[in-house]
């Protein structure tokens, strides 16, 4: 028997765009889209309808899937207690994928556009290991040379921007929905940036006169596969890129929307001055405790995170790091226990229904090892105190970029960079301390003597004895 799917509760044809999105990956559907799907229910903000867009080829791929089931996604919540699917409505366009991202630019010059939204993943601010902006990269150079015919996001958005200018338009706000600290920072300097290497005048301008709002975002989304589909098939539904999610979100964000916003704090958005506080506790306990589970488990040929937590080792792995060298450094937040968020995070990576991979999990570290890891360890080493998790950890990291798991299976490349991180941990395997000397990554903490040889011989362990029996060793200490 077919289970009911709900489906928007308010007229799609009523909508009329108030928002570009760029990056129409599962997390955005899941997220972003849900909460303008519920405040559309209510029967406000219909002037805030989304128009996806992209600048990459699996852009393009989404783009065509989406537009055979008239732009609506599904999102099934995998909850223990019983499976809820819902058709989410809020887009109601997506922009064509160009070389020269010209459909883009005429969307976001539109007036009616009053907010530009991204998720371009972690790895796609063009920023270095200290988090500054990199105007060195060719994708960067490329879009000064070419500002008008960018082919990255900021260099589109910088396109729209003098447009609007030009017009006598105010600009539209620019707010990421990416996992990064300081996202709305970190986004101010990509765009300026850009900006100052062909056009100081306009790069002023977008200093005075654009908002770039912080934001905290988070809900479990993994990526879509047979198993997703099928679920969806169970629901009646034949799509091919169904999104399935935990029933848990939150979005925190800054409120700062000059040009006005929807009112979503209407369905659970939660607006204050404190996102850093909130950004720091998800940031270090949930993605670095991801990156915790996901290297061991991976080693030990774990597929599914809820597999990993039913391990006894993996799990205490985890609450020890966590207790003992990431909570400590994480700041107070508003109304908040963070060992009960800790609690939370536990549960969350528990659910057996998410079916979560712990491939997803370790996708990307040259990216997110630096954003989600480092700065603890940093942290620690700065207050006295050798992480010997977090160190462990990163010698994990570094063994399963070798390309092989501690039974010989072989690991599928999972990361940007994988050929120089295969080739760096070969290296490493016997000089560990070529591995800390990743500057995009560990930035000057391979110069520390203590680090360097604390690393060493977690490294030496790992490939002598094993995940399994380095965890065993660690927890007994």
């Amino acid at each position: 028997m077919t289970r009911t799917v709900a489906l928007p509760a308010y007229d799609r044809k009523a909508l009329t765009p108030g928002i570009v999105h760029i990056g129409v990956g599962n997390f955005h559907r899941a997220h972003q889209a849900v909460y303008l799907d519920d405040l559309f229910a209510l029967g406000e903000g219909h002037d805030w309808g989304i128009l996806g867009a992209g600048v990459r080829p699996t852009d393009a791929r989404m783009r065509e899937a989406l537009a055979a089931q008239d732009n609506l996604s599904t999102v099934i919540e995998l909850d223990p207690a019983g499976h809820r699917a819902r058709r989410v409505g809020a887009m109601i366009g997506f922009l064509p994928v160009e070389a020269d991202n010209a459909a883009l630019i005429e969307a976001m010059s539109d007036p009616r556009i009053r907010i530009v939204s991204l998720t371009v993943t972690e790895g796609g601010y063009y920023v270095d290991a200290s988090g500054a902006f990199d105007p060195t990269h060719p994708d960067i150079v490329a879009d000064a040379a070419h500002p008008s015919a960018p082919a990255t996001a900021f260099g589109a958005i910088l396109a729209a921007l003098r447009a609007r200018r030009a017009a006598g338009v105010a600009p539209f706000t620019v707010m990421s929905c990416d996992n990064l600290p300081g996202n709305g920072h970190v986004t101010r300097n990509a765009v300026v940036g850009l900006a100052e290497l062909f056009d100081a005048e306009l790069a002023a301008w977008v200093k005075s006169h654009v908002a770039f709002p912080n934001g905290m975002v988070d809900r479990i989304t993994p990526a879509t596969g047979p198993h997703e589909r099928d679920l969806a098939q169970g629901f009646g539904l034949t799509d091919p890129v169904p999104v399935t999610c935990e029933p848990f979100r939150q979005w925190v964000v800054e409120d700062h929307f000059p040009a006005g916003r929807p009112a979503l704090e209407k369905v659970g958005v939660t607006f204050t001055p404190h996102v850093h506080a909130y950004e720091a506790m998800k940031i270090r306990i949930l993605n670095g405790g991801h990156a915790v589970i996901a290297y061991p488990s991976a080693l030990m040929d774990i597929e599914f995170v809820h597999e990993a937590m039913a391990n006894p080792l993996v799990s205490a792995f985890l609450h020890r790091i966590e207790v003992e060298e990431i909570l400590p450094h994480v700041p107070p937040v508003p109304d908040t226990s963070i060992p009960a968020y800790l609690s939370l995070i536990e549960s969350r990576f528990s659910n057996p229904e998410i079916a979560d991979t712990t491939r997803r999990l370790c996708l990307d570290g040259s990216n997110r090892q630096p954003k989600f890891i480092v700065p603890s360890l940093r942290d620690n080493l700065a207050a006295g105190r050798m992480p010997k998790g977090l160190v462990l950890l990163s010698a994990l990291w570094c063994r399963y970029c070798f390309g092989t798991t501690d039974s010989g299976q072989v690991v599928a490349p999972n990361d940007p960079n994988w050929s120089a991180l295969q080739e760096r941990s070969k290296r490493a395997r016997a000089n560990p301390a070529d591995w800390l000397a990743m500057t995009e990554v560990y930035g000057d903490l391979g110069r520390h003597p203590a680090l360097v040889g604390e690393f060493g011989a977690a490294l030496e362990a790992v490939w002598r004895d094993g995940a399994e029996a380095v965890l065993r060793r660690f927890l007994a200490e």
